[in-house]
């Protein structure tokens, strides 16, 4: 989207979507409030250890390549998905993209993030 002779230059994200009725709903700028999400269901996880840990449980976790490890806590929910709530709200939490969870250096696992919020 650009060139539109009301708006400025910045970029315009994605910033929610209604599959259903093929609706993309986009924000310019570059730190559109609606692009900052406290939490995130994921699905398909692969825990490196071949199990969950104990959960509900504390760690660190990157939605983005090269982010620094954000704090959060990590619930399983009875569908069998995941809960993730993160201590301070991130940027471009994105439906189809990974979540990775770690400890330290240690990789514990991750999945596809399904929804933001």
């Amino acid at each position: 989207i650009g060139g539109l002779a009301d708006h400025d230059d910045a970029p315009w994200y994605v910033v929610d979507q209604d599959l259903e009725h093929k609706v993309l709903l986009g924000a310019q700028g570059n730190d559109p409030p609606a692009l900052v999400k406290s939490s995130l269901r994921a699905g398909d996880i692969y825990w490196v250890a071949g199990e969950a840990p104990a959960l509900p449980m504390r760690c660190a976790a990157k939605v983005r390549y090269r982010q620094a490890d954000q704090d959060c806590r990590v619930e399983s929910a009875a569908d069998g998905g995941y809960s993730v709530t993160f201590e301070q709200p991130q940027r471009a939490v994105t439906p189809g993209q990974s979540v990775v969870f770690y400890d330290g250096d240690l990789c514990l696992g991750g999945g596809v993030i399904e929804r933001a919020a």
